[in-house]
């Protein structure tokens, strides 16, 4: 078995590979990917995740994408990765070595791409990510990463038991604070004198 294949049920499973490409601007962290989406080769391609409609109700995306067309998202500036590689069936499933060599692959990513943002998709997957006990929605007080900016969105899973109002509410709120951090800056030139 390869470093990206996975035993599910007896079944061997290739994992989704990172979604990047140069000038990432924001980079969603989820959990890990379903069975379902690692066997589609795509993310977010769960019947009831509301992911890509979030993304459009916010804005981030210019109208709303099909899981199948994730590999539009790094041509905007947006990155996917998962805390951990391995799909399950569910989260409960990974083990705490999994959730702290995912934390420490996540950080050494978000040090390389240095995004303005990073988004976590949902509270449990910031926790394990910053070895924190508790943590607001939205921008966190603490970074990661030195000069990167944590957010956490709630999970667009429709186990998570949150309104889409509300969902789509901090998801407009992380287009906000995005816009704000990664407007090009503008440098005046000094007048000689």
């Amino acid at each position: 078995m390869s470093d990206d294949e996975y035993e599910v049920d007896g079944e061997r499973i290739r994992t989704l590979p990172d979604l990047l490409g140069p000038g990432i601007r924001l980079l969603f962290v989820g959990y890990n990917p379903s069975v379902r989406s690692a066997l589609l080769g795509h993310y977010y391609a769960g019947r009831n995740n509301r992911f890509w409609e979030l993304l459009a109700a916010a804005g981030l995306t210019p109208r709303r994408l099909a899981y199948g067309e994730d590999a539009l998202l790094p041509g905007l500036g947006i990155g996917i990765t998962d805390l951990v590689k391995r799909p399950t069936r569910a989260a409960h499933q990974v083990t705490p070595a999994e959730f702290r060599a995912g934390a420490a692959r996540v950080r050494r990513l978000v040090e390389e791409l240095r995004p303005a943002v990073v988004a976590y998709n949902g509270k449990g997957v910031y926790l394990r990510a910053a070895g924190v006990a508790r943590a607001p929605w939205g921008l966190q007080e603490t970074r990661i990463v030195p000069g990167v900016a944590d957010f956490v969105v709630p999970s667009p899973s429709g186990l998570a038991r949150i309104a889409f109002a509300e969902k789509a509410r901090w998801y407009a709120e992380l287009r906000r604070v995005l816009d704000a951090l990664a407007r090009p800056r503008t440098f005046r030139r000094a007048r000689a004198g």
